[in-house]
């Protein structure tokens, strides 16, 4: 399973080309951490930089914004419609009780969005902090929480996406402005293409694996599932996958993973990579950089802007064999942020 479920993430056998090969088969890259979705992609093209994944930004092929489990994803442009349509409005309730803690009413969050609306309309792409003055200008409250909040909503709404880079930051923009009038979204059918696609980069996986990722009620999972089922195969340990997917690749050599890695985050388990050294990667919703050696995780790792890459005492036995592979995912690490 786990050999077959690495070939499936691209972390074993052949390689995808291009940022957005990486997110077709992905389908969404979670990407708080900016480097660390940066990161995903190295670890499954060859030859890559950073600066591929921002052109594709910059030409608006790849995009972030919030969805799925309510935090940001890197997504092909053409799968943001149908996956904000499926996911934005489970975040609804959450969304607006936030601002309700915030001291915003519904009310008050409709006109603070029409204003950022009007706002980016004439002035867009513009930073959140830049939002922030504009919406106290207006008269909005702003402090504590209450922008993040408030750009959360915009965002499962439909509203905005992250757009250019300023700086260091991606500035916000309209959706429409920047991607387009979106085409109609037959549920039914993209609940269907959300298992599809979830099973092609993740697969052997349950209905609960897709429910977890996806952020959607286990009974939509069951009905996307239940739509492909003449496509799918079932296995004696439960778990279902496409037919005719070719065989697993063997385990990969050692790779550096990024934070907030997908390989940690498709299922409802992490034990399969893991084991029991979950809690050395994963801790106060902070997933960790680490090593991967023969499909399982071996250490954490962190960037030093001067030093580069530090892989951090293994709490596993590794071979040095191993080990010198690491040594030169680290000058790869390096090579791919630098450029």
């Amino acid at each position: 399973m786990l050999a077959e479920r690495l070939t499936a993430q691209l972390l074993a056998g052949e390689p995808a080309r291009t940022p957005e090969a990486v997110a077709e088969r992905l389908l969404a890259i979670q990407a708080q951490d900016a480097r660390g979705a940066r990161l995903a992609v190295r670890a499954r093209t060859s030859g890559l930089t950073a600066a591929d994944v921002d052109r594709a930004l910059g030409e608006r092929s790849l995009v972030i914004t919030t969805l799925n489990r309510g935090t940001l994803h890197l997504v092909r442009s053409e799968d943001y419609p149908w996956l904000r349509a499926l996911t934005g409005p489970t975040l609804e309730t959450t969304a607006l009780s936030r601002l309700a803690g915030e001291g915003y009413a519904p009310d008050a969050a409709g006109r603070a969005l029409a204003h950022t609306e009007r706002t980016l309309a004439d002035e867009g792409p513009l930073t959140r902090a830049v939002l922030r003055e504009r919406l106290a200008a207006a008269g909005f409250a702003t402090e504590g929480q209450r922008v993040p909040h408030l750009l959360f909503l915009a965002a499962i709404r439909g509203l905005v996406v992250r757009g250019p880079v300023a700086g260091r930051e991606q500035a916000l923009v309209l959706a429409r402005d920047w991607l387009g009038e979106p085409p109609p979204v037959d549920r039914d059918a993209a609940l269907a293409e959300l298992a599809r696609r979830y099973l092609k980069g993740h697969g052997p996986a349950s209905d609960r694996d897709l429910a977890r990722w996806a952020g959607l009620p286990l009974r939509d999972a069951r009905a996307g599932l239940a739509a492909i089922a003449s496509r799918l195969a079932e296995r004696p340990d439960g778990l279902v996958d496409l037919r005719k997917r070719p065989p697993a690749a063997p385990l990969p050599p050692p790779r550096l993973l990024g934070a907030f890695e997908p390989l940690l985050l498709g299922w409802a388990s992490r034990e399969p990579v893991a084991g029991e050294h979950e809690g050395r990667l994963v801790a106060g919703g902070i997933f960790r950089a680490f090593a991967l050696v023969r499909g399982r995780a071996v250490a954490t790792w962190a960037v030093r802007d001067r030093a580069g890459p530090e892989l951090h005492e293994p709490f596993v036995p590794v071979a040095r064999t191993h080990l010198r592979a690491l040594e030169r995912e680290r000058a790869d690490v390096a090579r791919f942020l630098s450029a």
